[in-house]
């Protein structure tokens, strides 16, 4: 499998998750924010943009995870649009919703928090799972 990744699909699946979530989080940046019960500082530290390390975080692991999804779409059959797309959400049902709510329930964050952050992922996903399966290997 790994002899034949497309190095192309994962490249575009990170590019793409990086501009959903981009979109995503600028559409719902105020009820995030309240979610977060962010502080006066957090607030405007998010709002000033001074961050910029999050964002290398966030595309490494967008591209960890978009390769990850590659070997899972490859061991599950056919690489396929259709496949690719249920891989994906299989992997937000069994992973993402499921981790996000444990741990938003434990850090007593309210459930729309859990709705933007895990609705994000869903999206992130199934787009990966999309282009990987278009693609194929």
């Amino acid at each position: 499998m790994f002899a034949t990744v497309n190095w192309v699909a994962i490249a575009v699946a990170t590019v793409v998750s990086m501009g959903i979530g981009a979109a995503w989080y600028s559409a719902l940046a105020k009820p995030w924010i309240a979610a977060n019960g962010f502080s006066e500082e957090q607030i405007k530290s998010v709002e000033a943009n001074d961050t910029p390390v999050i964002y290398v975080f966030a595309a490494l692991s967008h591209l960890v995870m978009a390769f990850v999804l590659t070997g899972i779409i490859f061991h599950a059959g056919a690489m396929t649009l259709a496949n690719g797309l249920l891989t994906g959400f299989l992997v937000w049902l069994g992973f993402v919703l499921t981790s996000m709510t444990v741990n938003h329930r434990f850090q007593f964050k309210p459930w729309s928090l859990t709705a933007i952050d895990s609705g994000h992922y869903l999206v992130v996903l199934l787009a990966q799972g999309a282009i990987i399966g278009w693609f194929g290997m």
